[in-house]
């Protein structure tokens, strides 16, 4: 195990050449997250890194034979009791936010995930423990992302790409890229997002369930509204509904069963205001909420709030807007996300031109008295 001071720069940031390149490496990548190491945690991302992992993707071919096993046995049992365990995490990750529970998750792949990956495991077990641990690769990339940490993120997505791609599980993979697209949207590099988006849906055709091929179309989407393409993102969106209208949820995997009519409405919402089309954002974001959720899913909540109120902004409503706001922050007084303190801080630069009216000056007394509002207002 190399020191974090010897870490190279590129760790994580290589699509695997082969099985135990990759076991090694999201060993590595836990163990120096645990340790802090700077590469990790204030590096940047990197477009070439997404667009090789891609390419590498859909051209390279694992064996699962090609690995060592030293360890303990590990059975069929040891791999539900660590599914279990990722899916407490995952829960956690939705109602209170990547950061609430980030470094336990690498903490316990850090001890269980090493003691599964270094067992001694049947063929039959072999592509189950696999696919488990690249989908707790991708919780971890996904925590990581939520939490502000990008480059640490995309190499957390690339390994759980391998992982998943020596499970012989091409869903997760596609599903991967797709988390891939979200993220890259969301740090500016729409080119790539889009590129991503496509390759995933390239990746998968003719064995990807409808509701999987709709949100590789909505990924695609959010990317080219953020690029102002509304002509190709009307396309894209069209096609996502296609194929939603398609959907049996019974034949989903269990891990993209969350996307249902209300997430589809958020994702049009995220576009329309992305657009300048604030009549349709406030559209889809309120249907999006006024569908009863229970608050198994709080951070999208807060997100679908946000959009709202943009929606509101963008049609000259700026008092309506920042009382939607305020709704925002009581929901995220549960949420420790840096993604939610970013939708603040864009909803902070629509809101200045608007001016100091006395509806104003209050709104920003009662929001200053929230946790998240103070942070963007400490960035300022």
């Amino acid at each position: 195990m190399a020191s974090s001071a010897k870490l190279p720069l590129s760790l994580g940031l290589t699509y695997p050449e082969t099985l135990a390149e990759g076991m090694e490496t999201v060993v590595q990548l836990w163990q120096a997250d645990l340790d802090e190491a700077s590469v990790l945690l204030k590096g940047q991302v990197s477009g070439p890194a997404w667009n090789d992992a891609s390419l590498a993707w859909l051209l390279t071919t694992h064996s699962t034979g090609d690995e060592s096993a030293y360890g303990s046995r590990v059975g069929e049992a040891d791999v539900t009791r660590f599914r279990a365990t990722i899916d407490l995490f995952a829960q956690m990750d939705n109602r209170f936010g990547g950061q609430h529970a980030r470094k336990a998750l690498i903490q316990y792949l850090a001890t269980d995930g090493v003691r599964l990956l270094r067992g001694q495991v049947t063929d039959k077990t072999k592509r189950c423990l696999f696919s488990a641990v690249s989908e707790a690769t991708l919780l971890s990339a996904w925590m990581s992302y939520d939490s502000g940490l990008h480059s640490l993120a995309q190499r957390y997505f690339i390994q759980a790409l391998g992982l998943a791609q020596a499970a012989n599980d091409r869903l997760l993979a596609g599903s991967i890229l797709d988390a891939m697209s979200h993220q890259a949207t969301f740090v500016g590099r729409y080119r790539e997002a889009a590129n991503l988006a496509k390759v995933a849906r390239q990746g998968t055709a003719g064995v990807a369930p409808p509701t999987l091929t709709a949100h590789f179309h909505v990924m695609e989407a959010r990317a080219l509204a953020r690029l102002n393409d509304s002509a190709a993102c009307d396309r894209a969106l069209a096609e996502a509904v296609r194929e939603f209208e398609r959907r049996n949820p019974d034949d989903d995997p269990e891990w993209i069963r969350y996307f249902d009519d209300a997430e589809l409405a958020a994702e049009f919402g995220h576009c329309f205001r992305d657009l300048g089309r604030p009549a349709g954002a406030s559209q889809y974001a309120a249907q999006c909420l006024g569908t009863g959720n229970d608050g198994t899913y709080l951070r999208s909540d807060f997100f679908a709030t946000m959009v709202l109120a943009d929606a509101h902004l963008g049609a000259g409503e700026a008092e309506q807007a920042c009382r939607v706001v305020l709704d925002a922050l009581r929901l995220g007084e549960q949420l420790s996300s840096a993604r939610c303190a970013s939708y603040l801080r864009e909803f902070a630069v629509r809101l200045a031109p608007a001016g100091t009216s006395a509806a104003l000056k209050d709104f920003h007394e009662e929001a200053a008295q929230f946790a998240l509002w103070q942070q963007v207002a400490a960035a300022q």
